[in-house]
């Protein structure tokens, strides 16, 4: 059974994955009803579904699909707290853009 490649993205990289299903840490920084704003290496707009339970200033793994206006509609939602090194995650984003034969097919 195939599953489908989620490439590590940020802000960045949205417009080159419009309509792709992708994988962004962020951190909450604005919740307002069914929608919610993140930063992940820049601003990224977040439409939620209603299993996501997303809290401020926490940092959130969110799985979900890259609209043409580069917001993103949420398939999953991770509470990853307060505490986590962003250097890192931008570490590992990097990496999966320069080696991306193995993260994901680039076609």
């Amino acid at each position: 059974m195939a599953t489908e490649a989620t490439p590590r993205i940020n802000a960045r990289y949205l417009e080159s994955f419009t309509g792709a299903t992708v994988r962004i840490l962020g951190k909450v920084t604005a919740l307002r009803g069914e929608s919610a704003t993140i930063d992940a290496n820049g601003s990224i707009q977040l439409h939620l579904n209603r299993d996501a339970h997303l809290t401020l200033n926490n940092a959130v793994e969110i799985i979900g699909k890259v609209h043409p206006d580069l917001s993103v509609k949420v398939f999953q939602a991770m509470d990853f707290g307060p505490n986590i090194d962003f250097n890192a995650v931008e570490a590992v984003v990097d990496a999966t853009h320069r080696y991306k034969e193995i993260f994901y097919n680039a076609d």
